[in-house]
């Protein structure tokens, strides 16, 4: 347990992170969230490499027990336009994290035995692809109304262009290709990270 307890903190620390700065936009497509929650998928990565799936799936089960206490701690807070956290964000936030993360961990195992960077390269593109589909359109799609028909979403429906450029799509959507593209880029700056820390953290042989 002590030896994966910084990979628990770590990815505690990173979840709380982005429950608070996925509230405030940076520009008009992107939340400030968008660039502290990639580092799960480090994280995930970092701890399968060294320790293997089932510690890394420890580590993933306490971050998602961090994400529930942040949303249920979110729900029950005010702010100028109800709660900081709806019911339906936060069972998007839970269901996209969770699921996200343990296919990370699946197609990392895969690949395991490839050359070094193809196995986190490949489980954090599919697991962040998987993980922005679940997460905005479960939160924002219309046709998922009935999951809390008194929070209103209509907002994130408003027909704008793609990203301000492409063609006109609901404003979820160009939300949603932003936040993949903020990970696309960041999987590929963690291939730096991931290879020094775990060198770092594997015993050296004698």
């Amino acid at each position: 347990m002590t030896r994966i307890l910084p990979g628990i903190l770590a990815m505690a620390a990173i979840v709380l992170a982005s429950n608070i700065l996925v509230q405030f936009l940076w520009g008009e497509w992107l939340t400030l969230g968008a660039f502290t929650y990639p580092l799960a998928f480090l994280i995930t990565d970092v701890m399968n490499r060294v320790y293997g799936a089932a510690t890394a799936r420890r580590v993933v089960f306490a971050g998602f027990l961090t994400g529930v206490v942040c949303s249920v701690v979110g729900t029950q807070i005010i702010g100028e336009f109800g709660p900081l956290v709806t019911w339906r964000i936060a069972l998007a936030s839970g269901v996209a994290f969770l699921t996200a993360q343990l296919v990370d961990i699946a197609v990392f195992n895969r690949l395991r035995a490839g050359r070094w960077w193809r196995a986190p390269l490949a489980s954090s593109l599919v697991g962040s692809a998987l993980d922005t589909a679940l997460f905005f359109s479960i939160a924002f799609s219309a046709t998922l109304i009935f999951i809390e028909p008194g929070n209103d979403v209509s907002w994130a429906g408003s027909a704008v262009p793609l990203l301000g450029l492409g063609p006109t799509a609901p404003l979820w959507v160009s939300l949603a290709v932003a936040d993949w593209g903020v990970k696309l880029a960041l999987a590929l700056i963690a291939l730096v990270p991931f290879r020094m820390i775990v060198a770092w953290l594997t015993p050296r042989a004698v």
